[in-house]
């Protein structure tokens, strides 16, 4: 699942390919203040609508209702993962998948999975455009309800992810055509149709905007996150002149359907930061109270901003260049990543960038580390390519002897071909709060392993060399002191943290070339893995 276009094989393609990424969308400045809206109007529910038959679900359990768990991007399961036995049962994600020669370069959607045991899947339904939800029981897979969503992309060259998020509320937002999003509230029960669903729309500037040109001009580029009083927060860009006068920036929508922006320029304070980067899903405080996005700009050598801001004004609250701590340049931030921010439950902030002077670091990147009001620059982690850091409680590493009360999860490939890349790909546990030489650059000290491990299949990149892992988010089984990883030979895995070995496995293709993808576990213990465009409910 080789997420790079190319690289380690084709490294020359690879640096062409990835200096041209940002040139994707667009965007302009302005509008150093957040506007307040009213939201557009949206279809109510037609009255007479009769249910359809459903065998009520047995479940009731932790949700997973955003991509890598919460809007902390934890990546924690509330549930107990199952065995990984059999395929449970499958579905395709994507009914018009695109290769690249061989790879599939497309990023696809985490499962959403209610309470109730119904799996919300974002699917692809043409070539370049066109998509739907569907709502199906998490049990068997049977389908229970499907809405289709009028969204258009952004420019890109892999696919993007169309992310919708599940509310505290139990209210399913999706995103649609001109930065709005589609609701509805009655998401485990299954209706004769969307129109008797009750699925309503909303947009986060004036509903009097011409929509024809507001559709064509404005494009949602991020996952939706919601905070735990059902208010959600999401990047989109303008590419150029509209009705109602947003530049690029972040969305905020009340529960209440008030909408609210800022433009990004205004808010990293810089006329070059033009847009929220794309795929990066903004991430709040453990209190709600700070919402973090990454801003960027229309060159991959302008770099990146992260910004924290309140999460009811949208006022900044601090902000911090993202920068290669081996050199102090601007850090690369590419469309072609989703990396989004992990809050720590102590507020601490890591994102993961690509170095400045690639490959000097081996396309591995940095997981860089603030402090809550990203004011201070703490010991960077190893790897930041694609990747979504997971949190680990302490507590489910017994080895571990050091005094944080988390540790990281992160893939820790180190690609063959590139540089002193050998191929032996690993992922690790990291230590936010301990430091060794790093083992690429030992002039830079990085977080401390405490635990990793090689990938199980030989690749023939290089003597010695193994199959990625292609994760951009894991699932933690804290119950079970495991991760749950997908790795580029097609199997999904279970990495125990007692004995530090893989201690089960399932397949599920063949193996392909893509972009990463997520893990997930459903309320009921059922994993959930993405394998060349199709979702995979994995359990005993």
């Amino acid at each position: 699942m080789q997420v790079r276009p190319s690289f380690p094989r084709n490294f020359a393609a690879a640096i062409a390919v990835l200096i041209g990424l940002a040139s994707c969308g667009g965007g302009g400045g302005g509008g150093s203040t957040a506007s307040t809206n009213p939201p557009a109007g949206g279809g109510a529910p037609v009255p007479g609508c009769p249910d359809l038959p459903l065998t009520p679900s047995t479940v009731d359990g932790p949700a997973w209702p955003t991509f890598a768990a919460d809007a902390q991007r934890s990546g924690q399961a509330g549930a107990a993962a199952q065995a990984l036995n059999r395929t449970l049962w499958r579905t395709s994600v994507d009914l018009a998948p695109q290769y690249s020669g061989t790879s599939l370069l497309a990023h696809y959607a985490s499962p959403i999975i209610t309470r109730k045991n119904t799996v919300l899947l974002s699917v692809k339904t043409g070539a370049t455009d066109g998509f739907k939800i569907e709502a199906r029981s998490g049990s068997d897979g049977s389908l229970r309800w499907s809405l289709n969503s009028d969204y258009r992309l952004p420019s890109y060259r892999w696919l993007p992810v169309f992310q919708p998020v599940l509310t505290n509320l139990g209210r399913l937002y999706v995103p649609t055509a001109g930065g709005g999003v589609l609701f509805r509230d009655d998401v485990d029960t299954a209706r004769a149709s969307t129109v008797c669903g009750g699925s309503q729309a909303y947009r986060f500037y004036a509903s009097s905007a011409d929509a024809t040109t507001m559709n064509a001009t404005v494009f949602t580029n991020t996952p939706i996150t919601a905070d735990a009083n059902g208010n959600i927060f999401y990047g989109y860009i303008a590419t150029g002149a509209n009705p109602a006068n947003v530049a690029s920036g972040l969305a905020r929508i009340s529960s209440a359907g008030v909408g609210s922006w800022v433009s990004a320029a205004a808010i990293a304070a810089d006329v070059n930061m033009t847009r929220i980067a794309t795929n990066s899903a903004p991430a709040l405080s453990p209190d709600g109270r700070t919402v973090y996005v990454v801003v960027t700009g229309e060159t991959q050598a302008v770099g990146g901003i992260i910004v924290a801001l309140d999460s009811a004004t949208l006022a900044v609250r601090g902000r911090a260049a993202l920068l290669d701590p081996a050199t102090n340049s601007p850090a690369w931030i590419s469309d072609n990543s989703t990396a989004s921010p992990t809050v720590g439950p102590d507020g601490d902030v890591y994102f993961g960038v690509l170095e400045a002077n690639a490959p000097l670091h081996n396309f591995r990147g940095w997981l860089l580390h603030f402090s809550a009001d990203l004011v201070t620059r703490k010991t960077p982690g190893s790897f930041g390519w694609d990747t979504t850091a997971s949190l680990v409680p302490a507590s489910i590493v017994p080895n571990y002897r050091g005094t944080s009360s988390y540790l990281l999860m992160t893939k820790y490939n180190n690609y063959a071909g590139v540089s002193t890349g050998d191929g032996k790909n690993r992922v690790a546990i990291l230590d936010p709060f301990d430091a060794q030489n790093d083992p690429i650059n030992a002039s830079v000290r990085a977080m401390r392993e405490v635990l990793t491990l090689i990938g199980p299949t030989a690749d023939s990149a290089a003597p010695g060399a193994v199959k990625e892992w292609c994760i951009n988010s894991a699932a933690v089984d804290v119950r079970g002191r495991a991760v749950i990883v997908n790795n580029e030979d097609g199997f999904v895995y279970r990495w125990d943290l007692t004995t530090n070995t893989l201690t089960q496995k399932a397949k599920l293709d063949s193996g392909i070339a893509q972009a990463y993808t997520p893990t997930a576990v459903g309320p009921d213990g059922a994993v959930y893995a993405i394998n060349n465009a199709v979702l995979f409910a994995i359990g005993q």
